[in-house]
């Protein structure tokens, strides 16, 4: 006679291991579309292998690290039953903070967690982050999907990551660089980004009572579609850039704003001006802006406004850094200068009005 079970397991307690093992089968394909020479191994290992041989081309290499979700962001895609294009957002926070000091980007592991796996939607996922780690020219050795039942809803999920790129020492761009009289080059975002969703979501759904699926007439399709945009990945962008012209610094425009994140790489005793006549932010701004009352000032505190990466070049260096922007389909415009710090409390401010 069969003995009956009646304890505790793991499945009872929500966590469904062969539905794991059936995502990890269903991402394998789109894992190795990012693969690059220096990756060992394949998806499924303890940890994702890189072959540091490969930095021996550089004199004093130097590796950039950093690590980055997507924010409340994952709830419109939750919404809307859409996630493959969330990973475009992941892949550009992460690895457009690595590029900004001039690091080309290596390898990136992801951290998926959910309340219940669904294998097709977190293949998904998966989906989205390979085919961004591919635009950045990064790998993807691996990553951790974990179910928390009971901690999150059976639709709930989050997703974070980790870069790695590598710079050449006297290659490094920051703050040391910028002289008075650099040009600030904007280059325009394609949205929202990933950024200030919890301000978006509360003015949009909440108070204004907009539903995702409505079609919004000044934005030219509906609202889920174009809060779910991607984010722009710029980081091949940059470095073709930094190729091609003489480049100081980067500014990864993301939370805090543009001035906030420009000042970032600003040395103390220098000030950037911006200046908003340069351009008009896109129609999603406005909206924001109009359905939540919100001031100016607070919407450039929250959002990017139209910019998601500014380079500060010499001005000697501004028509081939524009014209090589052009050329690989970045629309980029001088929106400002390096100045003498003078009476300025602050690294960057901006000025003027939005041009229409």
């Amino acid at each position: 006679m069969t003995e009956k079970t009646t304890g505790a397991s793991y499945a009872a307690a929500g966590v469904d291991i062969e539905a794991g093992d059936r995502a990890v089968e269903l991402m394998k394909e789109w894992v190795k579309k990012t693969q690059r020479p220096e990756v060992l191994g394949g998806l499924g290992g303890f940890a994702g292998l890189f072959d540091a041989s490969a930095l021996k081309r550089y004199e004093r290499p130097l590796l950039a690290s950093a690590t980055d979700g997507v924010g409340t962001k994952v709830d419109i895609a939750r919404r809307l039953g859409v996630y493959d294009t969330i990973g475009h957002d992941l892949v550009a926070m992460v690895m457009d903070d690595i590029v900004v000091c001039g690091a080309e980007p290596l390898f990136m592991t992801d951290y998926i967690c959910v309340g219940k796996v669904h294998p097709e939607r977190v293949a998904a996922i998966v989906k989205g982050i390979a085919e961004g780690c591919v635009l950045a020219g990064c790998a993807l050795v691996g990553g951790e999907t974990a179910e928390h039942p009971g901690l999150l809803g059976p639709d709930d999920f989050d997703v974070a990551g980790a870069g790695t790129g590598v710079v050449e020492y006297d290659r490094l761009l920051g703050a040391d660089r910028i002289r008075t009289g650099d040009a600030v080059i904007a280059m325009a975002s394609s949205g929202l980004h990933s950024n200030g969703y919890s301000l978006v979501r509360h003015v949009l759904l909440d108070r204004a009572g907009m539903s995702l699926d409505q079609h919004v007439e000044e934005l030219g399709r509906t609202l889920g579609e174009e809060l779910l945009e991607p984010t722009k990945i710029y980081s091949l962008d940059c470095l073709a850039l930094t190729r091609t012209a003489e480049v100081h610094a980067y500014s990864h425009i993301t939370g805090g704003g543009l001035a906030a994140n420009l000042a970032r790489v600003i040395p103390d005793h220098l000030h950037a001006t911006v200046d908003r006549t340069t351009w008009s932010p896109g129609a999603i701004f406005d909206l924001v802006g109009k359905a939540g009352q919100v001031e100016r000032l607070e919407l450039e505190k929250t959002l990017n406004m139209g910019v998601g990466m500014m380079a500060v070049v010499p001005q000697e260096s501004v028509e081939v850094a524009l014209t090589a922007l052009a050329d690989r389909g970045v629309d980029a415009w001088v929106a400002g200068e390096i100045l003498d710090r003078g009476d300025h409390t602050e690294g960057a401010t901006l000025t003027g009005t939005y041009a229409v």
